[in-house]
């Protein structure tokens, strides 16, 4: 049993506050004075009388912290500690052991226990381990968040560029990220939308927050929504576990919603009203869930025009369109390219040891491009030519045919029989689809090569089709 102290009402413990801590004691005497000393430090603390019960509290709630008696009825408690590791592999696990089976103890923690303490045991031996433990928690969070910050700090680097445009974006970056406003930032694939999210984000006052990224273009609506909002079990197929939506864990930091037009109205409905309420309802729940999160939404679609044809709702266009960013295409800051030309093998050149130049004839090509894939499609370009380059300087052979056997249309210059410049539409259709003549028709190899997105890609074509 558990040896009594004096009166313990100690201040609670910060990180500790929504740290879920399961008891697991077929002792109640054990299991209240757990309960006690857990909530008195800012632990919302369940109990377990059984390895079975605890199952079933951890598929309905799951817990941060599981406090595990290695002698429980029913069950071996190495094996209920295997059963939870496989299950809840975050959780952190402290078993609990007699006095003479001090090596089982061991054993656990070889098997992935984080600590074990040992019967009887103070309240006060308890307390330290819990602060010891919420600690842990504490620091493990802020080096996720950390590292994601220097990921984004690095990406924000990479956002190369001297062009007017360029150092006009920077300073809207620079005061927008003070800000708590909804932020809509407009560019085609591959101007770099994500980075100019997170560089928002990772410059703003709630940078310690998370940063949470929804391609809202990739996933079917019924898995978006419960990406966003959430699920109960059983609320579809495959819902056998609980989940919290992302609106929620983002809690204090931002969703950056990518291509918000590929959204369907009924769940552009349903993002509304979630932002108007500033609450969310999982799916199959009745619970609300109340959200504070800022929200930073991309996209390459016109967004006005799609108001006007009815497949984007005026009022979720106004809530999300308070602050406007528009990021530039590659073709109208053609002076960048050298700068990132270098930068890009510049890094090619640390990642494979191996340092490569670009010849003048090649750049003057390189210039020449309009880059319908923008600043992808020239990394992506760029990278394929310095593995199939034989030298250490890049010559127009190693670039992709669609580079430098550009058509005189592409160029923007009259054709016999043409009557003129082609329109920008125009030219992007003949890019995507003698792309995808040169590789048989593979789609996802032609999205790759193009440096564009195959979401993008499949509806560019199906506006084709009923051209």
């Amino acid at each position: 049993m558990v040896a009594t102290d004096t009166a313990l009402r100690p201040p609670q413990i910060e990180g500790a506050n929504f740290l879920n801590l399961l008891i697991v004691d077929d002792d109640r005497a054990v299991r209240e004075a757990c309960r006690a000393v857990a909530q008195t430090l800012g632990f919302n603390p369940q109990v377990a009388e059984s390895a079975e019960q605890a199952y079933r509290v951890l598929d309905n709630r799951g817990a941060d912290v599981i406090l595990l008696d290695l002698k429980l009825p029913g069950a071996r408690g190495m094996e209920a500690l295997h059963t939870i590791r496989k299950n809840s592999p975050e959780a952190l696990v402290i078993v609990v052991t007699g006095y003479g089976t001090i090596q089982s103890a061991v054993q656990a923690m070889k098997d992935g226990a984080y600590d074990y303490v040992t019967k009887p045991f103070s309240l006060e031996e308890l307390r330290l381990l819990l602060e010891r433990v919420a600690g842990h928690l504490k620091l493990k969070t802020e080096n996720r968040v950390l590292r994601e910050t220097i990921k984004s700090r690095q990406g924000f680097g990479n956002i190369i560029g001297r062009a007017p445009e360029m150092e006009k974006l920077y300073r809207i970056i620079a005061k927008a990220s003070q800000s708590s406003h909804p932020v809509l930032i407009l560019g085609e694939s591959g101007t770099g939308k994500e980075l100019v999210a997170k560089s928002l984000h990772y410059t703003g006052p709630n940078r310690t927050k998370p940063f949470i990224p929804v391609d809202c273009g990739s996933l079917v609506p019924t898995l978006i929504e419960s990406e966003l909002f959430g699920h109960v079990r059983g609320a579809f197929t495959g819902a056998t576990h609980p989940k919290d939506g992302l609106l929620a864990i983002a809690e204090g930091g931002t969703i950056f919603l990518d291509e918000i037009g590929e959204l369907s109205v009924d769940l552009q409905a349903k993002l509304l009203r979630a932002l108007q309420e500033k609450e969310i309802r999982p799916v199959g729940s009745v619970r609300r869930v109340p959200i504070n999160v800022r929200i930073l939404a991309a996209t390459n679609r016109d967004l006005e025009v799609a108001v006007t044809q009815g497949t984007f709702r005026r009022e979720l266009f106004f809530r999300l369109n308070v602050l406007t960013l528009r990021i530039p295409p590659l073709r109208e800051r053609r002076q960048d390219i050298p700068l990132l030309v270098a930068h890009v093998l510049d890094r090619v050149g640390r990642d494979t040891g191996a340092e490569k130049t670009i010849s003048d004839e090649a750049l003057k090509i390189l210039l020449s491009y309009d880059w319908p894939g923008n600043v992808r499609e020239l990394e992506n370009c760029l990278e394929r030519a310095c593995a199939l380059s034989s030298s250490d300087d890049i010559q127009v052979r190693d670039l992709p045919t669609r580079v430098y056997s550009v058509p005189a249309e592409m160029l923007g210059v009259s054709t016999p029989g043409s009557g003129g410049i082609l329109p920008m539409a125009e030219l992007e259709k003949q890019t995507i689809l003698n792309a995808l003549a040169q590789v048989n028709g593979d789609k996802m190899l032609a999205a790759r090569l193009l440096g564009i997105g195959k979401t993008t890609l499949y509806r560019k074509l199906k506006e084709y089709a009923q051209a």
